[in-house]
């Protein structure tokens, strides 16, 4: 069960990264088109302001339709074959879901607590979908069809008919079955939905009063669980869903930037959903302390190596938010300094909200913080925003001494400090390509599925030394990846080769439960698995 929760949240994560470009966009546009920013030039009926806030338009694209974003994106990640055919099955009937639902409280609203007469508008627990006036389930609802959509795909999809209703073979008939499901979850969510709602208004107000310590916990639970997959689960509805305020943090913030950035208040009082977006503050402050850590700790024939590994998986944190590979760097080395890293995460997040102040959507890399934060508050807010970098810096300082200390304490075998025929450092090519003709995973070449498979670079031989590593196409189930992380279901797991190894052939670590295996690889993961499959 939790092997399937994991590739879930994982699959859940393949619309977000498109949300970074525009949230930086609506960002740049936001400033563009303020008075406060710009001066004069910004005035509504300037074709200065008018181009601009065109442009801010294209980019609110996906902030605007993030139920159908979720509802056609979950199937790539989940559909076991024709991913192409699975989202579009999950489009149709989703909007056959909400057509359904229309329907009933059009005939029987009061039935179901719910004033169909009403707009679909903030608070009213009606929203418009593709211009059908339904439910506001948001991501809730999108996420329960598009689950069950796949689910349907995975299992009818290639069901085989009698010749003469050959037409219904395929996504004809997966949609001729869900369409009568669709009938009977509109039902549901008629009857059930209605109370959700009123439980996500007393979460809402559980969360906005829950102070300090909700601040520390949230930041620490989404920090802990990255390992499991599980954090997904965590920010993403406070993120796009209204456990904290109405549409989620980061559009609530994108919506009202220009009223924030003409207010001198402090931020924390302006936008007190901020506090849910703090995470990302270990995500800038935490690596180049953690970096360094492993630099001035490492052996000193090592230190040059450590730092070829280190200095670029720092930089895609700070820059892009993505932490995943410098966290997995440390975490099978040496796991108990996890808790204390998300410890420090949660301490730091709830310090800049209650003693700085600062708040915003600082939940990604440094880019999204200057587009979206920095920029926009500059005039008004700049002592809160050095305050916030000097209290981040400081936290830099602790994660460099207390990770330094516990390393050389407890002499954790973190990046440089290995034995000594063992490397810190990404393979070469050279290097890929001798120990792919060495390996033998305890059986002859010859046997190997991928043996005779061309050497190649780049991703597809990342892909190809992977496979390897797990035993071969025999042996692999199945296959997803998240952002960072390839996902198999291995038939036998005990095949599988170590870490060194997969570390060799360039992934940043390993996740071993079971069967489950996730493979770190870093931002190049869906190029890497289409390499993967191909092999399949």
């Amino acid at each position: 069960m939790m092997q399937k929760i994991q590739k879930f949240g994982g699959a859940m994560f393949t619309p977000v990264l498109l949300f970074a470009f525009s949230g930086i966009v609506v960002g740049i546009c936001t400033v563009l088109t303020s008075e406060v920013i710009v001066g004069g030039i910004a005035k509504t009926d300037t074709m200065w302001y008018q181009v601009w806030w065109t442009i801010k338009e294209g980019a609110w694209t996906l902030f605007r339709q993030v139920p159908l974003l979720f509802v056609i994106s979950l199937p790539i990640g989940l559909a076991k074959k024709q991913q192409g055919r699975a989202c579009m099955e999950a489009l149709v009937l989703y909007l056959t879901f909400n057509y359904f639902i229309a329907a009933m409280l059009t005939n029987w609203g009061p039935t179901f607590g719910i004033d169909y007469t009403l707009e679909a508008t903030s608070g009213t627990g009606l929203a418009s979908i593709a211009s059908i006036k339904t439910l506001d389930t948001s991501m809730v609802g999108a996420l329960v069809i598009s689950g069950v959509v796949v689910w349907l795909h995975n299992r009818y999809f290639d069901t085989k008919l009698p010749e003469w209703l050959g037409v219904f073979k395929g996504s004809s008939f997966v949609c001729a079955i869900g369409f009568f499901v669709m009938g009977i979850l509109a039902v549901i969510f008629c009857f059930v939905w209605p109370q959700v709602q009123n439980v996500i208004k007393a979460m809402q107000g559980f969360f906005m009063g829950s102070g300090a310590i909700g601040v520390w916990v949230y930041t620490f639970c989404e920090r802990i669980l990255i390992p499991t997959g599980l954090h997904h689960f965590v920010y993403m509805p406070f993120s796009y869903e209204s456990l904290a305020v109405e549409g989620g943090f980061k559009a609530a913030w994108a919506l009202n930037l220009s009223e924030y950035a003409a207010s001198s208040e402090s931020l924390a009082t302006l936008f007190p959903a901020g506090r849910f977006a703090l995470y990302g503050h270990s995500k800038i402050f935490a690596a180049p302390g953690i970096a360094l850590a492993f630099y001035v700790t490492a052996k000193k024939n090592k230190k040059q190596e450590v730092a070829a590994l280190m200095i670029p998986v720092a930089l895609t944190a700070i820059m892009c938010g993505i932490t995943e590979p410098i966290e997995f760097t440390f975490l099978f080395a040496a796991p108990f300094l996890w808790p204390i890293h998300s410890f420090l995460a949660a301490t730091l997040a709830t310090i800049e909200y209650f003693v700085v102040g600062i708040s915003g959507d600082y939940s990604s890399g440094i880019i999204n913080w200057l587009a979206l934060d920095w920029i926009p508050m500059a005039k008004n807010h700049m002592g809160q925003i050095v305050m916030q970098v000097i209290v981040g810096l400081i936290f830099t300082a602790i994660w460099f001494f207390v990770f330094s200390f516990l390393i050389k304490k407890f002499d954790l075998k973190t990046p440089g400090r290995e034995d000594d025929d063992e490397e810190a450092k990404l393979m070469t090519k050279k290097d890929y390509k001798a120990a792919k003709e060495a390996e033998k995973f305890g059986e002859d070449a010859s046997n190997d599925p991928t043996a005779n498979i061309e050497v190649q670079g780049g991703d597809a031989g990342k892909a190809a030394a992977f496979l390897r590593l797990v035993g071969g196409k025999d042996n692999v189930a199945d296959v997803t990846n998240c952002a960072t992380r390839l996902r198999l279901t291995l038939k036998d797991d005990s095949v599988l080769a170590p870490l060194s190894d997969f570390k060799k052939a360039g992934a940043h670590g390993l996740v071993h439960k079971g069967k489950a295996v996730q493979i770190i690889v870093g931002l190049s993961v869906p190029s890497v698995r289409e390499e993967f499959e191909k092999l399949l």
